[in-house]
C-alpha cells in the first residue's frame, strides 16, 4: 500500500473503450483493462480498479452492468421476464428508475455460473499495483429483483450476501468494495442492509482493507435517491469496514460536519472530490481545496481517501483522464501544502 496519509483511488467502472464496444473479444477485454489500469498508474493513483469493463452490457447500459452481471448469472433467479412480471415491479414503491426488474427469484439463491475470482485473477493479472475489486450489495441487488420466494427483502438481501460471501473468501485483493447505491434513500432498511452488508465484508478475510461505498444513484447521469448523509450514520457505525466511499463533490461539503462527531474514528473517510456528473475538469487547485476542507472540518487523520463520487462509466475517456490526472495533482498539492505549513 502507498505510504501516503491520504490515497487516492478510483470508485470501480471507466468508460468502455469505442474499439471494445465494436469488436468484442476476451483478447480486446484484457488488452481494454490493461489500458485502464495504464491510466491509473501513470497517473500516479494509489490504489486501482479494473474498470468493470467485464460487466458492460449494452441492453442496460444506464447502470453500465453493475446490476445484471451479478444477478443474471445466480440460480434462483428468473431472467426472461413476462408482461405481467414488468407490471407487478411498476407497481412497486421506490424503483422508478428502472424500466423492469433485473430478474425474478424463484427458488433459493446460489451462485450459478457467477465467477468474481476468475474475474478477478483475470485483472490481478494485468497490474503489479495495489487493487481494488469493486462488487454490488446485497441491499441494492435485492431491491432491484422481484421476489416471489423468500418472506421478505431482509432475507432475500442475506441470501444474496451470503452467495456474496462465499466468492469474496476467495479473493485476496489489497481493497474490497461494496458499492451500495440504494440505502441511502431507504435508511429505514438500514437494519437488515447492515447485517447482508457486514456478512460480506467478514467474509472478505484475504483482502487487506474493506470499504463500502454509498452515493444517491447515478443512473444514467443522475440522481435517485433523496435523503440525507445525517440519517445514515446509525448505519455507516454498524459496518465491518475499515473505510467508507462517499459522494460529496455534487452534493457539496456542508454535510460533511455531522462526520465529524458522528462517524466513530474507527471508520476512516473516503471524500470524494471529483464530480462524475458533470464534465468540467476540476483542477488541482480545486481539489486540493475540497480536501482542505473535509479536513478542517471533521479533523486530522479522518480523511484516509480521495475519489471521484462514483464511478466515470458515463463520461468520454478524456475527460475522465484528465480527471484523474488531477485527482492525483490536487492531493498532492494539498499534501505539499499542509506539510509545508507545518
Amino acid at each position: 500500500m502507498a505510504s501516503h496519509s491520504i490515497r487516492t483511488t478510483l470508485v470501480g467502472s471507466y468508460p468502455v473503450p469505442q474499439w471494445l464496444m465494436g469488436s468484442p473479444s476476451q483478447q480486446g477485454l484484457i488488452d481494454a483493462t490493461k489500458v485502464v489500469f495504464q491510466t491509473q498508474e501513470l497517473a500516479g493513483v494509489d490504489v486501482v480498479v479494473d474498470g468493470e469493463l467485464y460487466r458492460w452490457d449494452v441492453n442496460h447500459p444506464e447502470t453500465n452492468g453493475m446490476i445484471e452481471y451479478f444477478v443474471r448469472p445466480l440460480s434462483g433467479v428468473r431472467s426472461n421476464l413476462r408482461r405481467t412480471d414488468i407490471a407487478e415491479f411498476h407497481r412497486l414503491m421506490g424503483m422508478d428508475f428502472r424500466a423492469e426488474p433485473a430478474g425474478i427469484v424463484e427458488g433459493p439463491i446460489d451462485e450459478g455460473g457467477l465467477n468474481l475470482p476468475r474475474d478477478y485473477q483475470r485483472a490481478r493479472a494485468c497490474t503489479s499495483r495495489p487493487m481494488k475489486l469493486t462488487l454490488t450489495g446485497p441491499h441494492m441487488l435485492s431491491k432491484t429483483l422481484m421476489d416471489h420466494y423468500y418472506p421478505s427483502k431482509g432475507q432475500l438481501a442475506m441470501a444474496i450476501a451470503k452467495t456474496l460471501a462465499k466468492q469474496i473468501a476467495e479473493v485476496d485483493a489489497d481493497v474490497i468494495q461494496i458499492d451500495e447505491a440504494n440505502i441511502t434513500g431507504n435508511p429505514d432498511e438500514s437494519d437488515w442492509a447492515a447485517d447482508a452488508i457486514n456478512t460480506v465484508l467478514d467474509a472478505a478475510g484475504k483482502a487487506k482493507e474493506r470499504g463500502v461505498h454509498l452515493c444517491f444513484g447515478n443512473y444514467g447521469g443522475q440522481t435517485i435517491q433523496h435523503g440525507h448523509w445525517k440519517r445514515l450514520l446509525q448505519l455507516l457505525n454498524h459496518l465491518h469496514c475499515d473505510h467508507v466511499i462517499l459522494e460529496f463533490a455534487f452534493r457539496g461539503y456542508e454535510e460533511l460536519k455531522h462526520f465529524k462527531d458522528g462517524l466513530t474514528p474507527d471508520i476512516g473517510i473516503g471524500l470524494g472530490v471529483i464530480d462524475v456528473k458533470s464534465n468540467v475538469v476540476e483542477s488541482p487547485d480545486d481539489i486540493a481545496q475540497r480536501i482542505e476542507t473535509g479536513v478542517k472540518t471533521v479533523g486530522e487523520g479522518r480523511i484516509r481517501w480521495v475519489h471521484p463520487d462514483c464511478g466515470f462509466w458515463m463520461m468520454p475517456r478524456s475527460v475522465a483522464d484528465k480527471k484523474i490526472r488531477n485527482l492525483v495533482r490536487g492531493r498532492d498539492l494539498f499534501l505539499g501544502a499542509s506539510q509545508g505549513s507545518g
